[in-house]
């Protein structure tokens, strides 16, 4: 609470400013903080002080068209990132109606930054071409991105679904949806005729513009699937040319982020948060901050009887992972030095799967469990259809098992053509 309105880094780590998830969530977690305390028989007066506050800033990040993700930096980007349909969905209350003060899923707001955001990528990635608005497409972090040389990633693409599920559950339950000037643009790909207005869910148009927008949803759920290996892994990206996975593998928010908008498809909601307690913009807005009770720790010995230190491991599982385009009937092979890796006969050597990936991104790999300090000698070789054994180019591989481990280690190669 005494820092909440000084610069810091964004979702991804890039951009050190202002970011809308950050004050997004600051603001939630200050008005569920202040639940939290009257539930025990205490209070947070910092909390009820600069939750307001904090509102009142998030206000600044809407710009007359879509939400800017983030301010007080000049980045050089259009603002249009990802960042900010993940706001709003981690900022969702079921229990609320469309409140636009805090870009709850079904305001106005929130759909039009929708549209806007998602439309940024209609035309910079291959596997978007000509897929005209209104209809799902990949989704990456934001459209100036370069990193791994910019691509979608199965998180976003699942928050552009997850984000419309939301909407759909809150009309539903409230029994009637709104179109305004804000957000005409977005209904209108839907069904150009719209206008502005309410509509109660007894109406044609209600029914039709829900039935398009459930279908819209889903579409960006499909792209997940068409772009998932038959493995089921999810990786943190996929090409903007192919759509193959890249980047890092099993990636955890992937899989978090395709339940998440599962759950919300069926009809499964969080709890609410206290939305309702806690969206009232106050009549002026500061910069106001609340000192904490914050105290120097006090030195302490560590208690006897007991070890300061952690236990090393004696042995520690290694994966290999190598990249390398194989063909059906073609499996990849660990071979080595040790008896761990057969000793270079390639009757014991290690057998790699390939689930990961396909196409010209195969990552084969395989976990051997190895004792600490182990130095070796390594290569890849593969087994073709007709049953010949060839090794990749170039001299052996060295490795060296790491100490002081936790037990676990990585080794990330690539085929030597």
């Amino acid at each position: 609470m005494e820092n909440w309105n000084q610069t810091g880094f964004d979702l991804w780590e890039e951009i050190d400013g202002s970011s809308f998830f950050t004050i997004a969530v600051q603001h939630r977690a200050l008005v569920e903080g202040a639940a939290m305390a009257t539930q025990i028989g205490q209070t947070c007066p910092g909390c009820i002080s600069q939750a307001p506050q904090i509102l009142c800033l998030l206000q600044t990040f809407w710009n007359g068209q879509f939400i800017t993700a983030n301010i007080n930096v000049n980045d050089g980007r259009s603002g249009k990132d990802a960042n900010t349909l993940l706001g709003s969905i981690h900022t969702f209350d079921p229990a609320v109606a469309c409140d636009a003060a805090t870009f709850q899923p079904c305001s106005d707001k929130a759909l039009a930054n929708h549209k806007v955001f998602t439309d940024s990528f209609r035309s910079i990635y291959t596997i978007n071409s000509g897929v005209r608005e209104g209809t799902a497409v990949a989704i990456g972090r934001y459209p100036e991105d370069t990193y791994q040389g910019g691509n979608p990633w199965y998180i976003n693409t699942a928050a552009a679904a997850e984000l419309l599920y939301d909407a759909l559950y809150q009309w539903n339950k409230i029994g009637s949806l709104s179109v305004t000037s804000i957000s005409l643009e977005f209904f209108q790909d839907f069904m150009p005729s719209i206008t502005t207005g309410s509509y109660a869910s007894s109406s044609s148009t209600y029914s039709t513009l829900t039935a398009a927008i459930k279908a819209y949803a889903d579409g960006y759920m499909g792209l997940i699937e068409k772009y998932t290996p038959s493995g089921g892994a999810l990786a943190e990206q996929y090409s903007r040319s192919n759509g193959a996975p890249l980047s890092a593998i099993d990636l955890t928010w992937s899989y978090a982020s395709f339940l998440t908008a599962i759950a919300r498809r069926g009809g499964t909601v969080p709890a609410s948060w206290g939305e309702s307690g806690g969206n009232t913009l106050p009549s002026s807005c500061s910069g106001s901050v609340a000192n904490g009770p914050y105290a120097t720790a006090t030195v302490t010995t560590f208690p006897t009887g007991t070890s300061a230190s952690c236990p090393v491991a004696s042995s520690v599982a290694v994966t290999f992972n190598v990249i390398e385009p194989t063909n059906i009937g073609e499996a990849l092979y660990l071979s080595g030095s040790i008896s761990q890796l057969g000793s270079w006969n390639t009757a014991q050597a290690v057998v790699l799967s390939s689930q990961h990936y396909g196409g010209s991104n195969t990552v084969w790999f395989g976990t051997v469990v190895l004792p600490v300090g182990a130095s070796f000698q390594y290569k890849y070789y593969k087994t073709e259809s007709s049953g010949s054994v060839v090794f990749e180019n170039g001299s052996n591989r060295a490795y060296t098992v790491p100490t002081g481990s936790t037990g676990v280690a990585n080794e990330n190669d690539s085929w030597q053509n």
